[in-house]
Parts: structure tokens; C-alpha cells; sequence
């Protein structure tokens, strides 16, 4: 073999070599692994790992309603930990949190996750969407933990709509549903019938007197016999 060409076949070897633990680096808690945007706001402090962090707003732009927080929380400790609350600095924004199941605090476990968003998982709830920041911007959000403390993010706020649809607040205002007209026959019918009973009560009325009527000229001709 020449120089030239073992000197090739090494430079593939080595750079198949580097590619390798980039490979393996994909089984891991990210985002290609989660089937997750990877895009978006993804941070690490301490045990906690902080990924695909979104704020989803109501689907139309004025609309009115709850927003949320997404995210998935990993825990990469030796101990569980307690999501104690999330902030908005600047504003007097509160997000209630509630855990997938039953009440109490929303609990990571040792290294374990937890979801924040879309059906059957933990919440983080904004009762007003116009608090939640504007569609398109990044809104400065702080995630408090039992043990790591506070672990702040730029979360990208986006509307629930396409990818974000299953995930984005379940108060979604639907438009009233229209109420059938009523049947103009039904105050008729009601009026013929009210008519029918009054009817009813006259006919009775007449035929009592029909039944004393009769009585008063022969009450007057007994009279003149006598």
C-alpha cells in the first residue's frame, strides 16, 4: 500500500472515530430523542435540565383566555425535587402550577421528568393570555426548584396552533353556539289552546244558564195561572 493511500484510509478511520460518540451523544435527554422542537429554549443548572421551554398563547391574536408554559423538566440527580413555582420578572404575572395527577406540588423524581403541558400531563397554567407576552418574542420566565433554586430562561412565546396545538391551554374560548329560532307555531298553538280552555269555560258558563233559563218562563206562566 503507498504512503499517500494508508494515510487516507487513517483519515477515515479518525473521522469515523470522532463521529461515533456524536452519534451515541443522540440517546440521551434532548431534543431529536423527545421527538420535541429543537429550536427551542433548552438550559442546565445543577441536576435540572430545562427543555423545549415555550409560552403558548390562545390561537388568534385578541382572543381572550388562559395561556401556559411547556416545557420538560429533567432531574438528572440522586434526589427528587419540587417545581415550587414559575415567574415572569417585571410582572405581577402568577402561574398556577398543578401536577398531572391529584394535588400538591408538581414532583420531579430522581432522574426521572416531567412533562408541563398537553393532555394528561402537569400544568403550568397564565389565567391571562395577554400577560403571557407577545406572539413571536422571547419572554424571560424563572423555574424555582427544591434544591437547585431558581433556574431563569428566554422562552419563545408562540401561538396553539399547528405543532403547538396539543400542548398550548385547554380554555381555548369556542364561539357561542347559535340558539335554534323558536317555531313561530309554538306561542299559536299555546294562544288557540289558551283560547280553546276559555272557550271550554264560556260553553260551561252558557250551559248553566241554558239549564235556568228555561225554568224562568215557566216560573212566570205558573205565576199567572195562580
Amino acid at each position: 500500500m503507498s504512503s499517500s493511500l494508508r494515510r487516507g484510509v487513517l483519515a477515515a478511520t479518525a473521522l469515523a472515530i470522532s463521529i461515533a460518540p456524536l452519534s451515541a451523544c443522540a440517546a440521551g435527554n434532548d431534543a431529536q430523542t423527545l421527538g420535541v422542537k429543537p429550536d427551542n429554549a433548552a438550559t442546565t443548572v445543577g441536576d435540572i435540565q430545562i427543555q423545549n421551554a415555550t409560552v403558548i398563547t390562545q390561537p388568534e391574536l385578541n382572543a381572550q383566555g388562559p395561556a401556559v408554559v411547556s416545557a420538560t423538566l429533567f432531574n438528572n440527580g440522586q434526589q427528587q425535587q419540587t417545581l415550587d413555582s414559575i415567574t415572569l420578572p417585571g410582572s405581577n404575572t402568577v402561574v398556577k402550577l398543578a401536577p398531572a395527577t391529584g394535588s400538591g406540588p408538581i414532583t420531579i423524581p430522581a432522574l426521572g421528568s416531567v412533562v408541563l403541558g398537553g393532555k394528561g400531563n402537569a400544568s403550568a397554567l397564565i389565567d391571562n393570555s395577554k400577560e403571557a407576552g407577545k406572539s413571536g418574542e422571547a419572554q424571560k420566565i424563572v423555574f424555582r426548584f427544591s434544591e437547585t433554586g431558581d433556574v431563569p430562561i428566554e422562552a419563545f412565546v408562540v401561538p396553539a396552533a399547528g405543532f403547538y396545538h396539543d400542548y398550548g391551554p385547554t380554555g381555548v374560548p369556542k364561539p357561542p353556539a347559535e340558539k335554534p329560532a323558536a317555531s313561530p307555531s309554538a306561542p299559536a298553538e299555546g294562544a288557540h289552546g289558551d283560547e280553546a280552555e276559555e272557550g271550554g269555560a264560556h260553553g260551561e258558563e252558557n250551559g248553566g244558564e241554558a239549564t235556568t233559563t228555561p225554568s224562568d218562563p215557566a216560573s212566570a206562566s205558573h205565576e199567572a195561572g195562580h
